[in-house]
């Protein structure tokens, strides 16, 4: 692959990278990503996949999992490591609940088993932009105390300390700031930040919540995210859940 990617179509459209070998599937993704009115990019192979989605700022990557090269899956760690915040979509034959699981809980966003329904497609699409788009038109930043997050840069800080996130801890602690002082349920998390309608009988939020607050914690001195006993969790950075 070359250095270097082909210009967006259209300077203010959101550009989504599509990894897919299969060019009648490369084709329909293509086509509704087109639909949509952003740019897509096909990239054929798990190297220039990965390679790919370092070069450009995507604001959603389209992969598939079975790609020479690898398992789109094992790309996405890559693509984090190579700077890319783009929201990642699976879409593969691979397409058991075990699967799915597996995808989402190794960081993808969202996951749609192949054959797909073109609408379906264009749907979760739409949903994964109204997220990326979500975090730059709103406020820039969320203020609690000594604890910032800022939207458009995607970062958080404690006092003068910059706490380094995930793009998925990033999306958890923005649902979870904005309901501030309520408590949010695992299906609300699943719902919102993972984008999934059913509960996965995994403990992909806990986990995650976890490693969230660890990090939290560890700056703050003080716990920021508390446990409702059999409810979920309440977002309360003062140190004292209500």
């Amino acid at each position: 692959m070359s250095k270097t990617l082909p210009a967006a179509a259209s300077s203010d459209a959101p550009r989504i990278l599509i990894v897919e070998d299969d060019r009648e599937t490369a084709t329909a993704l293509a086509r509704a990503v087109t639909d949509l009115g952003a740019d897509p990019v096909i990239m054929r192979n798990w190297d220039d996949g990965v390679t790919a989605a370092g070069l450009a700022d995507f604001a959603v990557i389209v992969m598939d999992r079975m790609l020479p090269g690898g398992d789109g899956v094992d790309a996405i760690a890559k693509m984090r490591a190579a700077g890319s915040t783009a929201l990642i979509l699976v879409v593969s034959a691979l397409g058991r609940a075990a699967n799915r699981i597996e995808g989402l809980e190794r960081g993808a966003d969202d996951y749609l088993a192949k054959p797909f329904d073109p609408d379906e497609l264009r749907a979760r699409l739409r949903a994964l932009l109204r997220r990326d788009a979500m975090t730059v038109v709103d406020n820039d930043m969320l203020a609690f105390g000594d604890l910032e997050i800022r939207m458009k840069a995607r970062t958080l800080h404690i006092g003068q300390t910059h706490v380094p996130l995930s793009p998925k801890e990033f999306r958890l602690i923005v649902y979870l700031a904005r309901n501030a002082g309520e408590v949010v349920t695992r299906m609300q998390l699943l719902e919102h930040v993972w984008n999934l309608h059913f509960d996965p009988q995994t403990n992909v939020v806990d986990v995650h919540v976890g490693r969230l607050r660890r990090k939290l914690d560890a700056v703050a001195g003080r716990d920021v995210i508390h446990t409702a006993r059999g409810a979920g969790y309440v977002f309360a950075p003062g140190g004292s859940a209500p």
